[in-house]
């Protein structure tokens, strides 16, 4: 039974990842700064790829991985981990975990269209409705105080706006949406068929090789180097990079491969619902009444999504 609903529990996986990392790289950045926080993650990321594939598979590469899937993978990492990503924990860090990740639930419209535009998908109207319907619940939730910035000094690299802010936040939504159906394009319809964990290891090797590389061409490779020591903020990174890049961007192309790209879109959208936990212990935030009935709405949406096949074919 459980089998029937991995590519949703994966997707659900994904946003609960997101949910820690949320906080992980918020605190990150607020100690160095966010472009960063996202060179040395992506770095971190690689190295743990690396040692996974070679225990899982004993090599790095499909042998089987053509030029088609390397490109469309290259492409989605650049979009989705370097400018979406990088966009994202900008805005983590001027408006804050709420905000952003409300912003960032914006994802799943943005996928939907590109999945159409691109995939030719199509969705049911059950779909939608359950895309609706999380969605609604999710901006219940996160919109419940007023939008405010977070408190950084204002010479930090990651201070500005509140429109700023929200400009990054969208900018991380689109790249999310993006790389998701872009990796989606290369796993399933390139010339065959590639497991996720490898698909994610390409787009982080790409992402890696584009940041890294343009911070060569700028100059700016030995303040990174210099920030990597042990410290809490490196602490935070790897730990972010742990479970958001390896863990977060595996499940998410697992969710992809088998279950339509704006419903996975959606699932991983729920990330602002399971941070409430997450913000109610490490920053002492009370959840409210409001905040659980938005959680309650959004579930109801998920289970939409979960039952949209059955409901189609009985209506």
């Amino acid at each position: 039974m459980i089998s029937a609903y991995l590519g949703e529990l994966a997707a659900l996986a994904t946003a609960a990842c997101w949910a820690f990392t949320a906080v992980f790289f918020s605190e990150a950045g607020r100690r160095l700064d966010s472009y960063r926080v996202n060179q040395i993650r992506l770095l971190f990321a690689v190295c743990i790829y690396t040692i996974a594939l070679l225990l899982r598979f004993g090599h790095l590469f499909p042998p089987d991985l053509n030029a088609g899937q390397v490109w469309w993978l290259a492409l989605s990492g650049v979009i989705g981990l370097v400018i979406g990503d990088g966009a994202g924990f900008k805005a983590l860090v001027m408006i804050g975990p709420r905000l952003a990740t409300l912003l960032w639930s914006t994802a799943p419209i943005m996928a939907t269209v590109i999945a159409w535009l691109l995939l030719g998908e199509r969705l049911n109207l059950f779909d939608y409705l359950g895309i609706v319907v999380t969605i609604a619940g999710v901006t219940w939730v996160v919109s419940e105080r007023n939008a405010r910035q977070r408190r950084v000094a204002a010479d930090h690299p990651d201070a500005g706006t509140l429109v700023r802010g929200v400009m990054y936040g969208l900018l991380a939504a689109f790249g999310q949406a993006a790389g998701l159906v872009l990796s989606k394009q290369a796993m399933l319809y390139s010339g065959g068929a590639l497991d996720a964990m490898p698909a994610s290891f390409i787009r982080m090797l790409a992402a890696v090789a584009f940041i890294w590389g343009y911070s060569a061409l700028r100059g700016h490779l030995r303040g990174t180097i210099a920030a990597m020591v042990p410290s809490r903020a490196m602490a935070l990174t790897a730990a972010g990079a742990t479970v958001g890049p390896f863990l977060g961007v595996w499940l998410s192309l697992v969710a992809v491969a088998m279950i339509p790209a704006g419903v996975a879109a959606t699932l991983n959208a729920t990330t602002p619902i399971l941070i409430l936990p997450v913000v109610r212990v490490v920053y002492g935030e009370r959840i409210t009444l409001r905040a659980a009935l938005g959680a309650v709405v959004a579930f109801l949406g998920i289970v939409l999504l979960f039952a949209s096949d059955e409901l189609s074919r009985l209506f």
